[in-house]
């Protein structure tokens, strides 16, 4: 693989317009302030931790060019639309802040198979992470609205070691199988009180859908116990899988939440297995160590 250093002061998006397939891009440690787009298969973005900083602010309620909002799926700092990129100790942010404000505020945008992030922060509040596809039903809506690249269909697959993933509400999205392993999931205050960590959409023909493996659900002061739930539906038959995760007490004992006044409770897969709290919903399933195995394989 070929090896591109960045000198400290090139511009990311100016590297990534000319890069080609198998190449390690070594970024420096600084802050780039930049909206980038990855659209090059089979690179590696590496940096150093939490001194590699990708970082923008938009927002959903910021108005285009044409006085148009920009609405979520726009909103991102880095929006990785190629298959097989990798990331490895870097930072993605978006510091819009004031969610309850200016709507949702994506920090990374996958809309791709193969993608996996190692040693990395996601940052943000409201929708830090969008595992795409859309919902089959917003891939519709937003033609002409959206690029086709933020709008592809597939069966992709994602994946994130020993990363931080930190947010308010929703802030883990999308229809994508992903693996999150070794992970923290962080809840970070909202001033409106409570929270969820992931809003899975998937098909009803997708066995995998998010998997938290071994992760730690903990929480930044100010986040109340009891306020944050694991997952809520954002379509019919969203699935999401917690194996031998670890939850502060500001996870609700419910656990799972059924999206307001749906009936998504009848519909939505959600499943434990390991040391789970007294209280969770009556819908939530248990898993075996079988059912661990066929998930994680997806994953191989």
């Amino acid at each position: 693989m070929k090896e591109i250093i960045l000198s400290p002061t090139e511009s990311l998006a100016d590297a990534l317009a000319k890069v080609r397939p198998h190449t390690r891009l070594v970024l420096a440690p600084r802050v780039y302030r930049e909206k980038v787009e990855i659209c090059t298969p089979d690179i590696e973005l590496a940096g150093s931790a939490d001194r590699t900083r990708i970082v923008y602010g938009d927002y959903a309620k910021k108005k285009d060019e044409k006085g148009v909002e920009y609405n979520t799926f726009r909103t991102y700092t880095a929006a990785v639309l190629a298959n097989d990129v990798r990331f490895k100790d870097l930072t993605v942010e978006n510091d819009a802040g004031s969610p309850e404000i200016k709507g949702q505020e994506v920090a990374l945008s996958i809309v791709a198979d193969g993608f996996s992030a190692e040693n990395c922060n996601f940052l943000s509040t409201q929708d830090t992470v969008f595992c795409g596809p859309l919902p089959d039903d917003l891939i519709a809506r937003y033609k002409g609205f959206l690029k086709d690249e933020l709008r592809a269909s597939g069966g992709f697959a994602q994946r994130f070691t020993n990363c931080l993933i930190a947010g308010n509400v929703d802030f883990i999205f999308g229809c994508g199988d992903a693996l999150f392993e070794n992970c923290e999931i962080r809840s970070v205050r909202d001033v409106r009180g409570g929270g969820f960590t992931a809003a899975p959409a998937h098909a009803l023909s997708q066995q995998t859908g998010f998997v938290f493996d071994k992760c730690r659900f903990t929480r930044e002061n100010g986040v109340a116990d009891g306020a944050v739930f694991l997952a809520r539906p954002w379509r019919d038959y969203g699935k999401c899988s917690f194996i031998g995760c670890t939850y502060d007490s500001h996870i609700s004992p419910e656990g799972f939440d059924k999206w307001n006044d749906t009936e998504r409770d009848k519909t939505a897969r959600f499943a434990e297995y390991g040391n789970i709290p007294a209280g969770r919903v009556g819908w939530a399933k248990m898993l075996t160590a079988d059912e661990c195995g066929s998930l994680m394989r997806r994953f191989a």
